[in-house]
């Protein structure tokens, strides 16, 4: 696999029938749901999950999405999502980027980033990130 950075947190994806859309391919949606479950998966490592966001009345929560499609991919396509925080202001953004390959060809098929902001759960104004998030969504080491 030819790495856009070093250190990806990796889940594995097989593409499923409900994947796919009425053009005979993964559907757009589809990779956007893979890489939102590999930010959840990799938060959940740093030891963050939804329950710590509600107790503490705080969350990052998405702003803006990038998705660049490559090259398609179908039913039973074995997949490697690869997600990296990217950078974190400490004060209230951080982006994530994310890269899939098909795992038979190590092609690359998808890349996009997320960048996320820190908002108080019960009136979804920004607020600044707590120590906990500054200390785990730390950049990736480049």
């Amino acid at each position: 696999m030819n790495l856009d950075y070093p250190n990806p947190f990796i889940i594995k994806i097989e593409v499923k029938e409900t994947d796919i859309d009425e053009l005979g391919h993964a559907n757009n949606k589809a990779y956007l749901d893979w890489s939102m479950e590999a930010a959840w998966r990799h938060s959940d490592t740093l030891g963050l999950k939804p329950e710590d966001y509600i107790a503490m009345d705080c969350a990052m929560v998405a702003r803006r999405h990038e998705l660049n499609y490559l090259v398609p991919t179908f039913e039973g396509d074995q997949l490697i999502v690869c997600t990296w925080i990217i950078n974190n202001d400490g004060k209230y953004k951080s982006r994530r980027e994310y890269q899939i390959f098909r795992k038979k060809d190590n092609k690359t098929v998808f890349r996009g980033a997320t960048d996320w902001v820190c908002i108080r759960l019960k009136d979804g104004k920004l607020f600044p990130m707590p120590k906990e998030f500054i200390e785990a969504y730390q950049p990736t080491n480049m």
